[in-house]
């Protein structure tokens, strides 16, 4: 794992001022990104073109059995941050807990805030606070036509004649 790029919680205002200081466009995302595929990629690769600096907002381990149920994630949190943290488009990693990043996103207060385009942009968290402090939202159309539920499934077809 790139330990430059896997920042604390504590040292992400550090980091980011550094960033603004050198006139960085600071953009935000953040994900599960259980399974890495080509989709994930993609997605990445556009959010960082809205900006200088790609913060990735990863969640937990924890976070995911929250959301997604006790059988999530597939792949731990620091597997996932080795495989994030290789991605030339990720500038720096932060892990949360939350089952949002609101916390984050207000530590971080990026310039730009992306989302997938499945999320309406008055249902992303963090949108409202975001363009009152003067950034902008930016939702990214998928183009690659898969998901990580998808990969378990056909995988669970695959090897067990079941999902």
């Amino acid at each position: 794992m790139d330990k430059e790029k896997v920042v604390s919680f504590d040292r992400i205002k550090n980091v980011i001022n550094n960033e603004k200081a050198r006139k960085k466009k600071i953009v935000f995302t953040n994900g599960c990104f259980d399974i890495i595929h080509a989709g994930h990629v993609n997605y990445l690769r556009q959010a960082r073109s809205f900006g200088d600096f790609l913060v990735l907002g990863l969640n937990s381990d924890k976070s995911i059995r929250k959301i997604k149920g006790a059988n999530r994630p597939v792949v731990d949190q620091s597997q996932r941050a080795i495989v994030l943290s290789a991605l030339t488009c990720i500038d720096c990693i932060v892990i949360f807990d939350q089952e949002d990043p609101e916390i984050l996103i207000k530590e971080v207060l990026p310039d730009v805030l992306v989302k997938g385009a499945d999320w309406e942009e008055n249902k992303i968290i963090g949108a409202d606070f975001v363009k009152k402090n003067g950034g902008i939202i930016k939702r990214v159309k998928f183009e690659i036509d898969i998901s990580t539920t998808r990969i378990i499934k056909r995988i669970g077809r695959l090897f067990y004649g079941k999902e």
